[in-house]
């Protein structure tokens, strides 16, 4: 691994700072504005920031299961360590969300149930990649089921992302990611996130069809969902971090991530005669092209079984129904 640099790509705003791996100058540092959490963007109908769940009685250091109102209806997701539970469980296609304790919550900050919200607590670095570029990796071991980092930008509405998506020229890259949420006699709760133009760590996380983490539907304070990335198995120091954009890496919460319309095909076209972009990510069982979702460049919603499902778009970066 090369040095790194002192050039702190979330610029403080991070419980540790991110660094650019090797010499890397002013004119070849990509241009956002670096937010640790969502933020409103077009269409957004509910502010990200907004407290709207309501919160446990408990007053003690960290709830308990049987004793919290939040872990009885919801279930407690983390153990003691902070980490995610049920990981040796059988794997299913789907991923179920995790609620966590909010601001309106009694219990203390260090309670177990509060994971996600306590945001980076790992030495992450962005380096350049050959064929893919911005990448992240590991600079510290990562236990199997550790909170990582969220995929955290402006929450757009459906139209404008068809906008961006439409608007975009072939060789640019693409962030937006799209959750679906299937709650039953045809109920669809959608969550699109686009780190492009003010995002965090996790815009600069590429594609792999045999990643290292995937991708859990979080909420917190708000009804909005917080994307949060978790280690599958354990990870090595110096490691890239990559998820699957189609989110098929069978999260071990249970019900969730679903792969993207066309995501298991090697055709350099989609079904809807889009341009497919090429997989450089290595693994044994690459797909050769990155997932698509053809709803958000069509314009034409596609729903699925009950579920939460996740996609990422049509060129470098991704979409999702998770």
């Amino acid at each position: 691994m090369s040095f790194v640099s002192n050039q702190d790509a979330c610029n403080g705003l991070e419980n540790l700072p991110v660094f650019f791996e090797g010499s890397v100058s002013q004119d070849d540092l990509p241009l956002f504005q670096y937010s640790p959490e969502n933020v409103p963007g077009p269409g957004c109908e509910t502010d990200p920031a907004e407290v709207t769940l309501p919160g446990c009685d408990c007053r003690s250091q960290s709830c308990q299961q049987g004793s919290c109102s939040c872990l009885e209806t919801h279930s407690q997701a983390y153990n003691s360590q902070g980490r995610l539970k049920y990981l040796g469980e059988e794997k299913t296609e789907y991923s179920l969300p995790v609620f966590e304790c909010n601001a309106l919550c009694g219990c203390s900050e260090a309670c177990s149930n509060r994971v996600v919200q306590r945001g980076l607590g790992l030495s992450l670095c962005v380096f350049p990649t050959h064929g893919k570029g911005w990448g992240v990796r590991a600079l510290e071991p990562i236990p199997q089921g550790t909170f990582v980092c969220e995929y955290a930008g402006e929450v757009i509405g459906f139209e404008e992302a068809c906008r961006r998506q439409r608007a975009q020229k072939p060789g640019d890259m693409n962030y937006i990611i799209v959750v679906r949420e299937h709650a039953g006699e045809g109920k669809v709760g959608e969550t699109i996130v686009d780190p492009g133009t003010v995002g965090n760590v996790g815009r600069f996380l590429n594609h792999s069809c045999q990643p290292n983490l995937f991708m859990v539907p979080v909420r917190v304070h708000s009804l909005v969902l917080r994307l949060a990335l978790f280690a599958g198995r354990d990870i090595a120091l110096g490691e890239e971090l990559t998820f699957d954009y189609s989110g098929g890496y069978n999260n071990p919460q249970g019900k969730g991530s679903h792969p993207s319309p066309g995501g298991q095909q090697a055709k350099g076209v989609g079904e809807e005669g889009f341009k497919r972009k090429p997989c450089h990510c290595g693994a044994h069982n690459c797909r050769l092209f990155l997932p698509l979702d053809v709803s958000v460049i069509s314009n034409t919603y596609m729903s699925g079984p009950h579920h939460c499902s996740l996609v990422k778009g049509l060129h470098e970066k991704h979409s999702l129904d998770m």
